[in-house]
C-alpha cells in the first residue's frame, strides 16, 4: 500500500532525472560562487528544524517554523546576485545554439604571443575571454568595437600613450567587443596582497562570470590568468596558449568535443551525481506518491491515567480501541503504530464499574492525520477501593 515503485511511470521517471539534473547544476555552481558558506549555514538550520522535530523540542520547532515562513523572501535578498546569474545563464542555453563557434586556435596563437611580447616588454595589459555568461551588467564604461582580434590592434590599444590602455579588452569569440572598458574589483585580499589593480579588476570579474580574464604586470612583467574566483601566475607562453585552449574547447565544444565531454561528464564526479539523484527521488517518494490520502485502522490500548491512590483498577472493558486515521501517505512512511495511545482519566472515579465516552480528545496521534473513526466509542472501568480488597483478603485467609 505504501510503496509507490510498483506503480511508477515514464513521466515520473524523467520528472525525476530533470528535478536531480536540476540539484547537481545548482551544487557545481554554488560550490563556485562566495555563496557556498551560506548554503550549508541554511542546510545547518533545516537539519537542526528536522531533527527538532523528530525529537520533539516544540520551542525550537516552533521558532524555526517561524523563520521558514519567511524563507523564500530571505533567499532573495541573500542570494540577489546569484539569482541574477540564474537567470542571465538559462537566457543564454536558450538561444546557445545561434551562436558562432569561435577560431579557436587562431584567437589562442594571436593571444599568447601578444601578451608574451606585452609581457617582456613590461606594458600592462588586461584581455578578457568572454564565455557563455552575459558581461555587460558588470561592465561600465569603454568603447564598442567589432573590429577582428590582432596582435597590432591589441598591442595599440595597450600602447601607454592610447587614453584606453588602462582599461580592459573584451574578446567575444575572435572579434574585439569593447576595449577600455571598466571591471568591478575584488574584495579577496588573500589573493591580492601583493598585486595591482589590474589584478583586482579581474579577480572580480572571474568572481561574477565564466570568463577568463589574463592580466599582464608592466611592473613585473608576468601573465596572471583569473577564472572561476582565482588568480594564478603564468610561468611560460605555452602555459598561457594550453589554458586558452582548454577554456575555448570548454566553451565552444566541436561536435566531436561535446560527445567527449559527454561521456567524461558521465564518469567524472560520480558520487555528487548519486548524491543528488538519491535526493531527487526521496523528494519524489515524500511529495508526489506521499501527498496521495490515505486511511489506516490500527488497534489501540486503553491507558488509564490519574487513578486515585485508594482506588484498584480492576478491569478495562474493552482493553483496546480500533481508531481509523486518515492523512498524506508520507505520514505513514516513518510511522510508529506503537505510539498510539488512548488515555481515560479516572481522577474522578469511585469504587465500581464506570463508563467513559471517549473521543479524539483522548487519543494521542500525529498530528499530521486526523481520526476518522473511533470504535468504540465508550469504554467500562472497574475499580474498587484498596482497603476493602485487603479485607476481603484477610477474611479468606481466616480459618
Amino acid at each position: 500500500m505504501l510503496n509507490p515503485f510498483f506503480n511508477i511511470r515514464i513521466a515520473d521517471i524523467i520528472d525525476i532525472l530533470f528535478v536531480a539534473t536540476m540539484f547537481y547544476t545548482a551544487s557545481v555552481w554554488v560550490k563556485r560562487t562566495p555563496a557556498a558558506v551560506i548554503v550549508r549555514g541554511l542546510f545547518i538550520l533545516v537539519a537542526v528544524y528536522i531533527i527538532a522535530r523528530q525529537i520533539g523540542l516544540e520551542l525550537t520547532a516552533w521558532i524555526f517554523q517561524g523563520f521558514f515562513a519567511i524563507f523564500l523572501i530571505i533567499i532573495v535578498v541573500i542570494f540577489q546576485e546569484e539569482l541574477r546569474q540564474l537567470f542571465e545563464r538559462i537566457a543564454v542555453w536558450s538561444f546557445a545554439s545561434q551562436r558562432r563557434s569561435p577560431l579557436r586556435s587562431e584567437t589562442a596563437d594571436i593571444l599568447t604571443r601578444t601578451l608574451a611580447d606585452l609581457a617582456r616588454d613590461k606594458v600592462g595589459a588586461l584581455v578578457v575571454v568572454q564565455g557563455k555568461d552575459l558581461l555587460a551588467r558588470h561592465i561600465t564604461g569603454g568603447i564598442e568595437s567589432d573590429a577582428k582580434l590582432s596582435g597590432p590592434l591589441l598591442k595599440s590599444i595597450f600602447d601607454p600613450h592610447s587614453p584606453g590602455h588602462d582599461g580592459a579588452v573584451i574578446i567575444d569569440r575572435d572579434r574585439v567587443a569593447r576595449f577600455a572598458a571598466h571591471l568591478p574589483l575584488s574584495k579577496d585580499l588573500s589573493q591580492l596582497s601583493d598585486v595591482g589593480t589590474r589584478h583586482s579588476a579581474a579577480l572580480g570579474l572571474s568572481e561574477l562570470t565564466d570568463a577568463l580574464c589574463l592580466v599582464v604586470s608592466e611592473e613585473r612583467g608576468r601573465i596572471s590568468i583569473t577564472r572561476n574566483s582565482r588568480l594564478t601566475a603564468i610561468n611560460n607562453p605555452q602555459e598561457l596558449g594550453l589554458q586558452l585552449q582548454q577554456f575555448l574547447q570548454e566553451k565552444y565544444p566541436s561536435a566531436a568535443e561535446q560527445k567527449r565531454f559527454s561521456i567524461h561528464f558521465m564518469r567524472e564526479n560520480w558520487l555528487a551525481k548519486a548524491v543528488t539523484l538519491g535526493l531527487a527521488i526521496g523528494l519524489w517518494y515524500v511529495l508526489v506518491p506521499g501527498s496521495e490520502r490515505i486511511e489506516a485502522t490500527f488497534h489501540i490500548p486503553v491507558t488509564v491515567d490519574n487513578l486515585p491512590q485508594d482506588l484498584t483498577l480492576e478491569s478495562v472493558k474493552p482493553s483496546e480501541v480500533q481508531a481509523t486515521l486518515v492523512g498524506p501517505k508520507r505520514a505513514f512512511y516513518l510511522f510508529d503504530p506503537t505510539k498510539l495511545k488512548v488515555t481515560v482519566d479516572a481522577s474522578l472515579a469511585d469504587s465500581g464499574r464506570r463508563t467513559y465516552r471517549i473521543s479524539e480528545q483522548n487519543v494521542r496521534f500525529p498530528k499530521d492525520l486526523s481520526l476518522q473513526d473511533l470504535s468504540p466509542s465508550t469504554l467500562q472501568i472497574s475499580v474498587s477501593k484498596q482497603s476493602a480488597k485487603n479485607d476481603q483478603r484477610k477474611g479468606l485467609a481466616a480459618p
